[in-house]
């Protein structure tokens, strides 16, 4: 079977992708860090280029947005302390109270089809009791038995999370000359398509990653600030992370929805809470 010229090229780049997935996905572990970094360049280097067009020097420019980038990655992770701070106690207290009350209202009307249930009380504030009482040496010994277990796992992640930031930065850095080099792999008689391409592909990305942004920072600033009149303590962490977690289509709404009840049932210990995030999710 002969192929013609434009077969054997369509086949040849078949094959070199179906090398290159095949690598990707055997050098994941290792490459992980570094697509996280060139992804985070990509998404950083605008601002970077922005202040070294005011003069301000590569260095110092790279230096200033990375840490702003990692203070704000920070906040967000520690956007769940205060969550997990204020619902334990919560839930040492509410939980029992609140299967009384299941007993009292559920169980008659599942009693009406047929649906015999019953929560014991007295068992379930025992193991909550049990559960969120345990002393800090227990939390520990849990703790550091997991890391034993899972030593390896526990060493990548902080091998990566030091990795990350000096790739980052070395990326940063050299971002124009890395541009250059991969313009220049290409061959002369497609490279005008070829960046024709790619700038318009750069453009659509960067209008709708702008775009989803405003979208996270106005519903952020609208559940934390309806939930603040609704009087809700968590307001604001649980807000923030509502509208940041909308970049997860679907996902990102309904774990914020879940965590607004949880805070609202367990704040309230009623059907205010509830009734308060139905009218702001809604």
């Amino acid at each position: 079977m002969s192929l013609n010229s434009s077969q054997r090229r369509s086949l040849i780049w078949f094959a070199a992708a179906t090398v290159a997935v095949l690598l990707l996905w055997l050098l994941g572990p290792v490459l992980t860090p570094f697509i996280v970094a060139a992804v985070m360049a990509y998404a950083l280097h605008p601002a970077v280029e922005a202040l070294a067009a005011r003069r301000v020097p590569r260095l110092l420019a790279v230096v200033l947005v990375e840490v702003v980038a990692i203070v704000a990655l920070l906040a967000l992770v520690l956007l769940i302390i205060p969550v997990i701070a204020k619902e334990l106690p919560l839930l040492k207290e509410q939980i029992p109270l609140l299967a009384e009350r299941a007993n009292k209202t559920l169980v008659p009307w599942l009693a009406q089809f047929g649906i015999h249930v019953s929560l014991d009380s007295a068992s379930i504030k025992a193991f909550v009791l049990k559960t969120l009482d345990a002393n800090l040496e227990d939390w520990m010994a849990t703790v550091l038995s997991s890391a034993r277990i899972g030593g390896s796992m526990l060493l990548a992640l902080i091998g990566n999370a030091f990795l990350m930031p000096v790739v980052l930065f070395y990326l940063l850095i050299d971002w124009p000359n890395l541009v250059k080099r991969a313009q220049a792999m290409i061959p002369p008689r497609l490279r005008d398509s070829a960046l024709g391409f790619f700038d318009e592909c750069d453009t659509v990305l960067g209008q709708y990653l702008r775009g989803q942004l405003l979208v996270m920072v106005v519903l952020a600033l609208y559940f934390s600030i309806a939930l603040a009149i609704a009087g809700f303590d968590l307001a604001l962490p649980v807000g923030v992370f509502t509208g940041l977690a909308f970049f997860i289509p679907y996902l990102g709404f309904g774990l914020g929805l879940a965590l607004a009840l949880l805070a609202g049932a367990l704040q309230f210990g009623s059907w205010y809470g509830v009734v308060a995030v139905a009218v702001v999710y809604g």
